[in-house]
């Protein structure tokens, strides 16, 4: 029998090779590379031969005698949202997110919610003592929660422990990158340990019926640290994002076998910990200046939650032979984009402008339907006529500068005028909804008549001040 050998694995990335090098081919980090036994495969078991095979039961697709799974509400209507109404009995579940953000405080706070409600929740921290969790626990008000701590670091004990008593409703791992288990041999935080530790701990809550959370650290462009394996081997990845020196947190659901994706729950700040935004269309818009150019409130769609966020713009004449592009919160290649179009299809002129767009109160969009409210805060802040302030944009723009229809049109009509607005520009072609009789539709079917809609609205003490930037298609209409 062949000798088995030790395998070279890359500490960032999880690629493996043959030999030690200095440099990983897959992802280029210097000095990460790690030999490790070859025993520390996925199911993080030893070599213990062949063993025979055994017969199991076949289920039936279509049978629909068997209930739904149980949830486990944690009465935190944000968490419980993006989570597809709450944790799934026996789920695993990823959290990541930047030191500080405020990951253990909110599930601190989801731990303290469900013991008060009679269940059985396990809070275990493989990077504070019990002491500093219970400091953290009386700053809150949480002290009075029947929550059960642990400080370890141990799998094996971890699953020894929980397997004793009745099953929890809920345990916490903070973090899975502190973790390890004696059937590997490599140090805690290695690719293979944080591997072998999160299937332990998943093979755990898929046999005992508990709802499992790994919470995991993130790298400096933003991805959770570790294998990219355990991503897939949990059910459900959320990301916990915020901006330093903001108070809002945005806790997005990247993955879910159990419920939507892309659905965000919007949490702010406080002494008291992280406190619910039951409505964040109003908070991102609550500071905006009205009668200022450049700012375009977007009607979008964050999984099925809509959204209201303003886009400001800002164009202002270059001193440099290449002028400059910043965005913050938006693709900077959609932008490129969005300036090629308005060139090409509007007469509007932009090669020679320093552009910065930025999204409001830190708040990233990823949906094409934002292209729309962007053109309109660029020919806003280039001819320096504000836009109307009762006024929502959204519309995908296409290289011929059509502008196509997007999904969920009603629901951003309806959030809009729930919030005061009385008019909106939507795409002229798709399906006609039903919109609120409040609202008054103008329909573009190409991004000239956007153009044309802005110089229309010019201020006549404004008109002769603004001549020589304005739009030629605005000055056409």
């Amino acid at each position: 029998m062949a000798k088995p050998q030790n395998a070279f694995v890359c500490q960032s990335c999880g690629a493996v090779s043959r030999r030690w090098q200095g440099r990983c081919d897959a992802c280029g980090a210097w000095n990460s590379i790690v030999e490790e036994a070859a025993s520390g495969g996925v199911g993080a078991q030893p070599a213990q031969g062949a063993r025979k095979g055994r017969v199991f039961d076949l289920a039936k697709l279509g049978e629909t005698d068997r209930p739904a799974p149980a949830r486990v509400l944690t009465g935190i209507a944000e968490l419980d949202r993006v989570t597809g109404g709450g944790f799934v009995a026996g789920s695993a579940v990823l959290i990541g997110g930047e030191p500080g953000i405020g990951k253990s405080t909110l599930l601190i706070q989801a731990c303290a919610a469900l013991a008060r409600r009679g269940e059985r929740v396990v809070y275990i921290s493989g990077e504070e003592a019990i002491d500093q969790v219970r400091l953290r626990a009386q700053r809150l008000g949480l002290s009075d929660a029947a929550v059960e701590l642990a400080a370890e670091t141990s799998v094996e004990d971890i699953v020894a422990t929980l397997s004793r008593g009745a099953r929890p409703a809920l345990v916490v791992i903070d973090s899975i990158q502190t973790m390890w288990t004696s059937l590997i041999e490599s140090t805690p935080g290695t690719v293979s340990q944080v591997r072998g530790a999160a299937q332990a701990l998943i093979r755990f809550a898929k046999s005992s019926g508990a709802a499992a959370i790994l919470v995991g650290h993130v790298t400096k462009d933003g991805q959770i640290a570790g294998p990219r394996v355990v991503e897939h081997m949990v059910d459900a990845v959320l990301s916990f994002e915020g901006e330093n020196g903001r108070g809002l947190r945005l806790l997005r659901g990247v993955k879910n076998r159990f419920g939507p994706t892309d659905e965000i729950g919007v949490f702010e700040m406080t002494g008291r910990g992280l406190q619910e935004v039951a409505n964040p269309s109003s908070l991102f818009l609550s500071a905006r200046d009205q009668a200022a150019p450049g700012a375009a409130v977007f009607a979008g769609m964050e999984g099925s939650r809509p959204l209201l966020v303003e886009v400001q713009a800002l164009v202002a004449p270059s001193p440099l032979g290449t002028p400059r592009r910043a965005v913050v919160g938006w693709d900077a290649s959609r932008l490129a984009m969005i300036v090629a179009v308005l060139e090409t299809h509007a007469g509007i002129k932009l090669s020679q402008y320093d552009i910065y767009l930025t999204v409001a109160g830190g708040l990233r969009i990823s949906e094409p339907a934002a292209d729309l409210a962007a053109a309109a805060a660029l020919v806003s802040s280039l001819s320096t006529i504000p836009l109307p302030a009762d006024a929502v944009y959204f519309g995908e723009i296409s290289l011929s500068g059509a502008i196509r229809p997007v999904g969920h049109a009603g629901a951003r009509l309806k959030e809009a005028a729930k919030l005061g607005f009385r008019s909106a520009a939507l795409p002229g072609a798709g399906e006609r909804e039903d919109a609120p009789r409040e609202l008054e539709l103008r329909r573009l079917r190409h991004i000239s008549a956007l153009a044309a809609d802005i110089g229309a609205k010019r201020a006549p003490r404004s008109a002769s001040a603004s001549a020589s930037r304005a739009p030629q298609s605005a000055r056409e209409a």
